[in-house]
């Protein structure tokens, strides 16, 4: 049986050394053909590209992770332009999106700046026709969703994605896609969400070096966690393992043009 996997989203440059090497090295073993590490702002995007230069199963996306504080024009012109000149060897505008657990913390915080933001990178990627990998949860969703429908975007991805029936709806009329943690191994809420959401329009990340709990407790995020998710994902959707497998694998590579 093919069990290749994808990791659609993975912050590479944020690992320590010892433990990025300890990933890259197990590739092989854990059957890992290719994972996409997202950029929290400029250096990071530096990171992801050199890392993508040295080994060919890291493809990066560029992007300013929405939660932090905003970044001043110069640093988003400075972005921007990053992105012009190297967007042929990236594969996504991400992660990029609005501040949900920010606000949290700081009800006061004003989010009309940070979509300000969000929409110039919606734009960019419009432009250089590039995929969106997206941090928008609950109600932020459907703020992005009005952005994406303004802009025409099709190849939208709602990584870690958690939200209401209706928005659910919302993205599967859109045939957005949607990428699942290894927490649906334990959260209700992902389970729910799996069940619901077409086969055809999911992806599989680890969001690492982002901690999990349940089974994965104490363990550094690695890929190789997915085939736990992709065994539970089978199980909901009540679908043979190794049609999940390649299902997963297709709509990941067809989303980020990888082979």
């Amino acid at each position: 049986m093919n069990v290749a996997i994808i990791d659609a989203h993975i912050h590479l440059d944020m690992y320590k050394q010892k433990e990025r090497q300890q990933i890259l090295q197990q590739t092989e073993r854990t059957e890992l053909e290719a994972m996409v590490s997202v950029s929290y702002d400029l250096p990071s995007c530096k990171v992801n590209l050199d890392l993508q230069r040295q080994y060919e199963v890291v493809k990066p996306a560029f992007g300013f992770h929405p939660e932090q504080a905003l970044p001043t024009e110069e640093e988003l012109a400075d972005l921007l332009l990053y992105i012009e000149k190297h967007h042929h060897e990236a594969v996504a505008i991400g992660e990029v999106g609005l501040p949900y657990y920010k606000r949290r913390e700081d009800p006061e915080l004003k989010l009309e700046a940070y979509i300000k933001v969000l929409e110039a990178f919606i734009k960019i990627a419009k432009r250089l026709d590039l995929p969106i990998s997206l941090h928008a949860v609950y109600e932020d969703a459907d703020v992005v969703c009005d952005l994406l429908e303004k802009h025409s975007i099709q190849k939208a991805h709602f990584h870690w994605f958690k939200g209401s029936k209706r928005t659910v709806e919302r993205m599967i009329e859109n045939e957005y896609l949607i990428s699942i943690t290894p927490d649906v191994c334990y959260e209700q809420e992902i389970q729910q969400l799996v069940r619901r959401y077409p086969l055809t329009h999911m992806m599989v990340e680890t969001d690492g070096p982002w901690p999990f709990e349940g089974p994965f407790a104490g363990e550094m995020t690695e890929p190789s966690m997915i085939h736990r998710a992709v065994h539970k994902m089978s199980q909901l959707k009540a679908a043979p393992l190794e049609v999940v497998y390649k299902q997963l694998y297709a709509n990941a590579s067809y989303f980020f043009s990888l082979f």
